[in-house]
């Protein structure tokens, strides 16, 4: 049965808030009355922190996390080690690897993984850029550190016959994370030992 909404304002509300993921309309709902609840200014405030967000937000032009300057803070950071780079599939894993407190290398976002079910190919990621950063000769190791799926191992695979004709060391974490398992949802000293463990990509293929 369709909702009837007593506003058209409303309605176009909730129409919004349901479109976020995890969102159904009966909690798009009860967000949108809660928002109605607040002051004004609250609201201006939350509204514009948004758009800002949107309109004003930048990719750091080493590794593509999230930033509000040419580099993020981990890549301006001159004590981390640049000879490391953990390839992550996007800004949350960064963020789960930097709460374990045992990587202190850089880092090379992706954007995604390779899933043609979604149509996304190797092109609508970035890993040109990560083939370029290997090629320069300061990255002595690459550990990569995706979600263990189909589309996970796939993208590993792509990216490690990229860099098959490079001098480098290409790692994978440890399987301590169970399989399907995305990195963010994983706690942290079993994320922290997965990347201590980690071993070689091609050792991986010995299961």
């Amino acid at each position: 049965m369709t909702q009837k909404y007593p506003s058209v304002l409303l309605e176009n509300a909730v129409n919004e808030f349901s479109k976020l993921p995890g969102i159904g309309r009966k909690t798009a709902l009860r967000l949108v009355l809660h928002m109605l609840k607040r002051e004004q200014t609250e609201v201006s405030i939350f509204g514009k922190a948004i758009v800002d967000l949107r309109m004003n937000v930048r990719y750091c032009k080493h590794c593509h996390n999230i930033c509000d300057d040419e580099l993020c803070n981990i890549c301006g950071d001159p004590r981390r080690d640049n000879s490391l780079v953990c390839v992550v599939e996007n800004l949350k894993e960064v963020m789960a690897i930097e709460n374990t407190g045992q990587f202190r290398g850089l880092y090379h976002v992706l954007g995604g993984i390779i899933s043609p079910m979604d149509g996304i190919g190797p092109s609508d990621l970035q890993i040109d850029s990560l083939v370029q950063r290997a090629a320069n000769g300061s990255m002595q190791e690459c550990i990569l550190a995706l979600r263990t799926t189909m589309e996970g191992d796939t993208t590993n695979f792509y990216i490690y016959r990229k860099l098959a004709g490079i001098d480098l060391k290409i790692s994978v974490i440890a399987r301590g994370i169970s399989l399907g398992d995305e990195i963010e949802y994983a706690d942290e000293i079993t994320l922290g030992r997965s990347i201590v463990n980690r071993r070689s990509f091609q050792d991986s293929f010995k299961v």
